[in-house]
């Protein structure tokens, strides 16, 4: 799968007997309330309207930390990371229950398991995690007795990781995150419930038992993200009655859009792309092609792309969550860790570029990306040009500029058309990006049509 290309859930979408794909609604999209739609020509009643009103007055204050943080940690592992062979290898290679099932006697992360990746996404700069508490395979990482038996602590684990993950996050200061899969390849009702409703009760009633259980049992969680609705609908998964749950129990939580209900925050997956309309987003995207550990995938993104892809997101307002995909008894790949440790590095000089920033209108190089925070803008050359750097069509007047990592100042002239710092090394001074930190007199933006029409031509 491609960075840029499209994804397993929009395949899927469409496809009839074959799984029918994300259950996100599309950026730009008119997105519902979250509450039961009124009838058509009817006023919303008195207890609606207060409803509404509480949704919107506490969604500014339950994602301040959200918005602020910009870059976690998702994290994939379960039984498919036994076989490492992607982790849609059940559905994608056929493999039956009574064949797969039991690579439950085999998963067993090492005690500790969950403290090396909390430590690993802190040093990488991340602060929130997200974890694949049930996957589309059915099996839960969490103690999820009294409902099913495919869980952790009634087979080779012996225990609840999600509550180890859940300490271990806490213990390096990191917000907490919970995947959850509505769809499941497992449980008997899960295809059947499309067209028996018996069916559909009990799995509905399953699957807000396994939620209302991850929402109770853990102290405060962060965020829950929903993944993929197959094969039902809003109202068939009873989704307005899954959040309120949700919010009753955790009234500070931070909810995604996968349940086919707008939420708190759209999400897409492998690219990056702003949504319309002011509503928050985070991009999830992998560090090679796959989610669940592959030992045969080796299209590793570099840091420098990384970085890069972080600060496209930030620019545009948006958050950036990057996976990892741990082996079945929770190592880590090295590679994995040698290229978080190298984004770790670089954010440890240039992190407060990244955190708290505001969306940024200067998009224009092709050797640099931009951040910025209130007046001052921040240009990351990720292609160091050497000598000199410039900005065509910035409007904003230029009051100094520096290096962010170091505080040296650096020289700079601007007229109407460019901003030009000079007297710069021909080597980069840091990697993946050296980052340059302008103040302005402004709100720093950029006017690429002035200079295509008034930049004097020869001779006029």
């Amino acid at each position: 799968m491609s960075e840029n290309g499209i994804t397993r859930r929009d395949l899927l979408k469409g496809a009839g007997a074959t799984l029918a794909g994300a259950a996100a609604l599309g950026p730009g999209s008119i997105l519902p309330p979250l509450t039961e739609p009124t009838p058509a020509g009817q006023q919303p009643g008195a207890a609606e309207q207060a409803e509404l009103a509480r949704e919107e007055a506490t969604r500014a204050q339950r994602m301040e930390w959200w918005r602020a943080a910009k870059f976690g940690m998702f994290i994939h592992m379960g039984l498919y990371s036994v076989l490492g062979r992607h982790e849609w290898v059940m559905e994608d290679e056929a493999i039956p229950v009574r064949e797969y099932a039991p690579l439950n006697n085999v998963y067993d992360p090492k005690p500790g398991f969950a403290r090396f990746w909390a430590r690993l996404a802190k040093q990488a700069g991340q602060r929130y995690m997200v974890w694949t508490t049930k996957h589309h395979e059915g099996f839960c990482n969490f103690d999820a007795t009294g409902l099913t038996d495919y869980c952790a602590p009634k087979h080779a684990p012996g225990r609840d990781l999600v509550r180890e993950y859940v300490e271990a996050a806490r213990a390096e200061g990191l917000r907490v995150g919970f995947y959850y899969s509505l769809m499941d390849w497992h449980h008997p009702d899960g295809a059947r419930c499309a067209t028996d409703e018996a069916a559909r009760k009990r799995f509905v009633e399953y699957t807000h038992g396994l939620i209302h259980r991850l929402m109770s049992n853990y102290g405060k969680i962060d965020v829950l993200w929903y993944d993929v609705a197959w094969p039902l609908t809003a109202e068939q998964w009873e989704s307005v009655e899954m959040n309120r749950m949700v919010f009753k129990l955790q009234p500070e939580i931070v909810v995604n859009n996968r349940n086919k209900l707008p939420g708190d925050f759209s999400t897409p997956e492998q690219h990056i792309q702003a949504s319309k309309g002011g509503q928050a987003w985070e991009t999830c995207m992998t560090m090679n092609d796959s989610w669940g550990y592959q030992r045969a995938d080796d299209n590793w993104k570099t840091a420098k792309t990384i970085v890069r892809n972080l600060i496209a997101c930030v620019r545009d307002g948006g958050n950036y969550l990057l996976n990892i995909g741990p082996r079945y008894d929770g190592t880590v790949p090295q590679k994995s860790v040698r290229i978080l440790s190298e984004v770790g590095r670089w954010m440890a000089r240039n992190g407060e570029t990244i955190y708290e920033s505001d969306p940024c209108q200067v998009t224009r190089s092709t050797y640099a990306s931009f951040t910025r925070k209130g007046n001052t803008l921040f240009m990351h050359v990720h292609f160091w040009p050497g000598e000199y750097v410039a900005i065509g069509g910035l409007t904003a007047k230029v009051k100094s500029a520096r290096f962010f990592a170091t505080g040296q100042e650096l020289k700079f002239e601007q007229n109407r058309f460019r901003a030009r710092i000079t007297g710069l090394p021909v080597g980069a001074p840091d990697h993946p990006a050296t980052t340059i930190a302008l103040e302005c007199d402004s709100v720093p933006t950029q006017d690429m049509d002035f200079v295509r029409n008034n930049m004097p031509r020869d001779g006029v």
